[in-house]
């Protein structure tokens, strides 16, 4: 009978497939278990690794996952997946040490538990063989937010290393974000019930092989879960970083309007005499521009991360097709602003105006054919 199923979410992981089922199995003895692998369609070929494997161990199951990406959703797919009555997730990278799964087990199995995690903060815990001090110092400050935003007391909230019922998962798997979260703190920070935990050390190992699904956007990443927690169910979470940007951009282009007015007139526009409605229109066709190509490139890293374009040529279309679906939005920002500088508003007003008008259109077009699908 199934006791316990192994959650690894994936993405270009296909050099350390095999090795990660050889730890299981050998961490595993004496436990009936499958090991699930969710694959965000690794262009390196991960699943179809995963899959060879599986032809010849049937204790190995793989979900590749097509058009969508995130650690938080694979996991939060995976453990609804396994009809196990336990489950656990782990990185299939090597970080995670899986000789700390009958331990787990152990605890969750018994009266005393809800959930067992693994720390790399607790008492006799080490991140040295990690090598990594940056993301050291990322996870302690996203930790030491996560205690005081959510008020769960544990030395790693943000750790992807635990086990729990299935159940306890199913039943609140709604209501999870799974976006940009990490899972267990989503688990902590969503169930009504306060879960009885229990916490081992981790001796966090240096990745072995593929690419980390963690990058330099993490603690941007994990304020967007905790917005999508309280209020994205208001403002729609994507909605609310893409407008985020675009309040960026407008500071971009206020920039680049004054740097392009002061440069066509010089002196004249430093001591106060402003533009005449030609030379802001040229102005201010440039600043949007400038201010277009940045809001392309945050929405690209942290907007859509999830779907984010990597690589020149790839990037330069996705700058081509944002530059197409925003013309009209560009068109409506410069022409109601051209509009409303003829008619006597201040040039920065008739700017910001401009913008407004032309952001909706913006987001609707180029969420559905920059980053999206037709």
């Amino acid at each position: 009978m199934l006791q316990l199923a192994v959650i690894l979410p994936t993405f270009n992981e296909r050099k350390n497939i095999a090795t990660m089922v050889e730890r299981i199995d050998a961490a595993l003895q004496g436990l009936s278990w499958e090991a699930i692998f969710v694959d965000d369609n690794s262009p390196d070929g991960t699943a179809d690794e995963a899959r060879r494997i599986a032809r010849e161990d049937p204790r190995i199951r793989v979900i590749e996952r097509i058009g969508r990406r995130g650690l938080a959703s694979a996991a939060i797919e995976g453990m609804c997946a396994s009809a196990a009555p336990v489950v656990a997730v782990m990185d299939a990278d090597g970080q995670h040490d899986p000789a700390l799964l009958p331990q787990m087990y152990e605890a969750v199995t018994s009266p005393d538990y809800d959930v067992a995690y693994a720390s790399r903060f607790a008492e006799g815990a080490s991140t040295e063989a990690w090598g990594r001090p940056d993301r050291v110092k990322a996870s302690g400050m996203a930790n030491s937010i996560a205690r005081k935003v959510t008020g769960v007391d544990l030395t790693d909230p943000m750790s992807g290393y635990f086990m729990m019922r299935g159940e306890t998962l199913r039943a609140d798997a709604h209501r999870l974000s799974g976006v940009g979260f990490k899972i267990l703190l989503d688990i902590l920070a969503t169930v009504d019930a306060p879960l009885r935990i229990k916490e081992l050390p981790l001796n966090f190992a240096a990745r072995t092989e593929g690419e980390s699904k963690l990058d330099r956007t993490v603690v941007f990443e994990f304020l967007v879960g905790l917005y999508d927690k309280w209020l994205g169910r208001i403002i729609p979470t994507r909605f609310a970083l893409f407008g985020t940007v675009g309040a960026m951009g407008v500071i971009v282009q206020m920039g680049a309007l004054w740097l392009v007015l002061h440069m066509l007139l010089g002196e004249r526009f430093v001591y106060g005499h402003w533009s005449t409605n030609m030379t802001f229109n040229v102005a201010n066709t440039i600043a949007a521009v400038i201010a277009m190509s940045f809001n392309f490139v945050l929405n690209n890293e942290l907007t859509y991360s999830d779907k984010r374009l990597r690589g020149f040529l790839p990037l330069l279309r996705g700058w081509m097709k944002f530059a197409m679906t925003c013309s009209l939005g560009l068109l409506t920002n410069v022409g109601s602003a051209a509009a409303l500088k003829s008619m006597g508003f201040h040039d920065f007003v008739a700017v910001i105006i401009g913008i407004v008008l032309g952001s909706v259109w913006n987001f609707a077009l180029s969420s559905k054919f920059v980053w999206g699908k037709y």
